[in-house]
């Protein structure tokens, strides 16, 4: 195929040079029906490329025209049988991955530094989890690599295992072994389901960790928008495997993704991998070159320390001030009082700073030039005035592997009542816990509350962390399945 086209691009460019007269779905009409202070701030050009499915615009749940010729081009690319868009993210390609492959009842192996989105996918097939640990790495007091031996004994242990499920890389960038785990896999023709959110820019550089298509995943979700250009809430599902039907994944992205599906997010998907066909290379070679040139400068700076390893994504910079004394939380918050630098991600010890080719010199510049100065106006206060207490848990993929008594769907379903937290210890929760971001689960629906949960859920709640899941935002409660529904 070319990859030069742009087959959705240039069917929306050619709807709005038609300027039809509209009596259709969206009601604001172009730019007519717009508040001004909406108009002058996003522009006329975002409401007429905002279209539905309209005369020559295809439709995404039965596409035969562009949308179906950027899909192609766009599993050409990324080395897929079949590419789907997704308008509701990684989120709804996560869901439909597990709803695709396992029923109620049946078992997915399942790491727990998995997504929330998981959950959901859980919820919605019913299937049980089985639990799996990541490596820790200690000195940044995070997940690392799910250790491919761990993989092949749980697979030993449980024959009832219907799928994997994989997050490489993780939100740190830190990627697995995925060709020896998916040879694990097909070894027992299970399939490997790999949430690749972070991703969609491996692979196109030496550079770069290969990615999960290249290294025999069975169903990919991507988050185009994260790492490759395309808007927020834009990605992309990617089947090659015999051991999927790729009918149910059809079926399934047909009960999660919305029947309104905005063109602009749709076209941003064209337009992003027609960018990574032209200059893909180029760009992942110069944002790499990039981030070792801002990881070399941090390793020079005293207290602070920026991971790097082997098995990294190296345009996440995983940066550390805990060696001054300082946490994540407030070293993203130093940072953007001082210089103006937002940062992804911040937890207990690290930031997070994520880097794509539409950064520059000058912003890798202000990045070190705030942290120097951040560093320095922190060293100085803690001479005057004394070095803060350190208040450090265990992150989340060093809790104990939970003990699963309902599955998720079978919780989400109870019967509930709402006790204290501290009275939840010993309860089966019916609902979940999740740190945002990195949306994690501490808990899920089904598990029993232990007291380390707990004492990570007073660490949220200290730190005013925000978290996802419970009724009670305040999280002083939580719902608990009721004793009475558990002796049915």
């Amino acid at each position: 195929m070319d990859q030069r086209q742009t087959p959705l691009l240039d069917a929306i460019e050619g709807f709005i040079k038609e300027d039809p007269a509209f009596f259709r779905i969206p009601g604001h009409r172009f730019e007519r029906g717009v508040d001004r202070k909406a108009l002058e701030l996003f522009g006329d050009r975002a409401y007429r490329s905002d279209l539905t499915e309209a005369e020559g615009l295809d439709d995404l749940h039965q596409p035969t025209g562009p949308i179906l010729e950027a899909e192609k081009l766009a599993a050409e690319l990324f080395g897929s049988d079949r590419c789907w868009f997704l308008v509701n993210g990684t989120t709804c390609g996560n869901e439909a991955m597990i709803l695709a492959t396992v029923g109620e009842g049946e078992k997915i192996l399942v790491p727990r530094n998995a997504h929330k989105s998981v959950m959901m996918g859980l919820i919605l097939s019913g299937a049980k989890p089985v639990w799996v640990n990541p490596d820790y790495i200690d000195d940044y007091g995070i997940s690392g690599p799910v250790d491919p031996k761990v993989i092949e004994e749980a697979l030993e242990e449980d024959p009832e295992i219907r799928a994997v499920f994989l997050v490489s890389p993780t939100y740190y960038g830190i990627c697995s072994d995925l060709r020896k785990i998916s040879d694990i896999c097909h070894a027992k023709n299970i399939p490997l389901l790999v949430d690749e959110a972070h991703g969609s820019h491996l692979g196109f550089s030496d550079d770069l960790p290969a990615g999960a298509l290249q290294s025999g995943a069975d169903l990919v979700a991507q988050s185009t928008h994260k790492t490759l250009g395309s808007m927020t809430q834009s990605s992309m599902l990617h089947i090659r495997s015999s051991l999927v039907d790729e009918v149910k994944v059809d079926k399934a992205l047909k009960l999660v993704m919305s029947t309104s599906p905005n063109y602009l997010l749709m076209g941003s998907l064209d337009a992003a991998r027609h960018m990574m066909a032209e200059h893909g290379q180029e760009n992942m070679e110069r944002t790499c070159a990039m981030a070792e040139v801002g990881r070399k400068e941090l390793e020079e700076l005293t207290d602070v320390r920026v991971l790097r390893r082997p098995d990294m994504d190296p345009t996440r910079l995983v940066i550390s001030a805990i060696d001054a004394g300082m946490s994540g939380y407030e070293f993203q918050r130093r940072l953007y009082e001082t210089g103006k630098v937002s940062t992804e991600l911040s937890d207990s010890q690290n930031v997070v700073a994520v880097l794509t080719w539409g950064n520059d010199g000058e912003d890798i510049r202000r990045l070190i030039t705030t942290i120097k100065r951040v560093m320095e106006r922190y060293c100085a206060e803690c001479l005057q005035f004394g070095a803060p207490e350190m208040d450090v848990p265990e992150d989340v993929e060093q809790l104990n592997l939970p003990q699963v008594t309902v599955t998720p769907r079978e919780a989400y379903f109870a019967e509930t009542e709402v006790v204290p937290l501290a009275y939840s210890i010993g309860r089966i929760a019916a609902e979940s816990i999740t740190p945002y971001p990195p949306g994690v689960p501490i808990l899920y629906p089904g598990e029993t509350v232990t007291r380390e949960v707990y004492e990570k859920a007073m660490f949220c709640i200290n730190h005013k962390l925000e978290v996802h899941g419970p009724a009670d935002k305040t999280l002083s409660t939580l719902r608990v399945i009721t004793n009475r529904e558990l002796k049915l």
